[in-house]
């Protein structure tokens, strides 16, 4: 029987702490979700860094304008550069668009002395690990 701490996933280092700016260029990286090959990205919204899935709740297809570029031209929004949808960027729930009720996938991360880790989850594993 395995341990509550065996089932812990393990942090993975993501980038320096001084890699995100606030409101700037997200971190992307690459993800297995269900097994398949994906990107995510990991931006600082607030203060705060978050991370997504880089997969629009409308269509799965990927958001940023250009390599890194998800905020929209205010840097107040996350948008999809396809459909135009529009997401909060501290919860990733869909604020106006075609994504309806649905959100991005969040993707956990920490951030401690100076460095930004993510989390794998039961759906979303490291991109190296088969």
């Amino acid at each position: 029987m395995n341990s509550p701490e065996a089932e812990k996933p393990q942090a993975l280092p993501l980038c320096s702490s001084d890699a995100l700016q606030e409101r700037g260029r997200a971190h992307t990286f690459d993800v297995l979700q269900w097994r398949e090959p994906a990107r995510a990205f990991a931006l600082r919204f607030d203060g705060q860094v978050v991370a997504y899935l880089n997969r629009c709740a409308h269509v799965p297809t990927e958001m940023d304008w250009q390599e890194g570029e998800f905020l929209d031209g205010d840097k107040r929004y996350i948008m999809c550069s396809i459909h135009g949808a529009v997401y909060d960027p501290l919860t990733g729930r869909c604020v106006t668009g075609m994504c309806g009720r649905m959100g991005l996938t969040k993707i956990q991360v920490e951030e401690r002395e100076g460095q930004v880790y993510w989390y794998p989850s039961r759906d979303t594993k490291p991109a190296f690990d088969e």
